[in-house]
């Protein structure tokens, strides 16, 4: 059976786990650029130009990494193998970037929910204003969001160092199978 390319096989990543690749990382490489300028230079017209949409682009991020993640899963077995223990790391730190691909903005949401704010991306009310807050569902948002979010940027980082060191030192051209 062919696949047209479409779906994953041992060799490489089909057309669809590329695609959500690649926006996903456009998309979180504007994310990042905002937070980072926030943190570097404050609340300015550059900051809210980059970083105005944060709540809506996480959100975004969030529904493509549950569709990408279910992708996945229904083409774990053609995807390519990681063997061995360097194939296990791998596997770990996929796993990783994933969990906090999804904690980070479950997070946000949760905070967001608490606020008694509403949220209403792209104009699709999901979230309705109330008059209280909800204390404890502010609380791990506000502690947590922030910090992991700089985490997933270190991992992802830490991902892509990994895909020169394997072209570069040991000569194995795993990007490939992911352009």
């Amino acid at each position: 059976m062919t696949t047209g390319g479409w779906l994953d096989t041992p060799q490489r990543y089909g057309r669809i786990s590329r695609g959500f690749h690649w926006l996903m990382a456009a998309l979180f490489t504007w994310q990042f650029a905002g937070a980072l300028l926030y943190v570097a230079t404050g609340d300015n017209a550059l900051t809210r130009f980059v970083g105005g949409g944060h709540f809506t682009l996480g959100f975004t991020l969030f529904v493509l990494v549950l569709l990408r993640g279910a992708w996945g899963l229904a083409n774990l077995k053609r995807r390519p193998p990681h063997p061995g223990r360097l194939g296990r790391a791998a596997a770990a730190g996929h796993a990783l970037i994933y969990a906090l691909m999804i904690v980070v903005p479950s997070l946000a949401l949760l905070r967001q929910y608490g606020s008694g704010k509403p949220f209403a991306p792209y104009g699709i009310p999901l979230m309705p204003a109330r008059d209280s807050k909800i204390a404890w569902m502010v609380a791990p948002g506000d502690l947590l969001h922030y910090w992991l979010g700089f985490i997933l940027l270190a991992v992802v980082l830490g991902h892509a160092a990994m895909a020169w060191v394997h072209r570069v030192l040991r000569k194995e051209d795993v990007l490939a199978r992911m352009t």
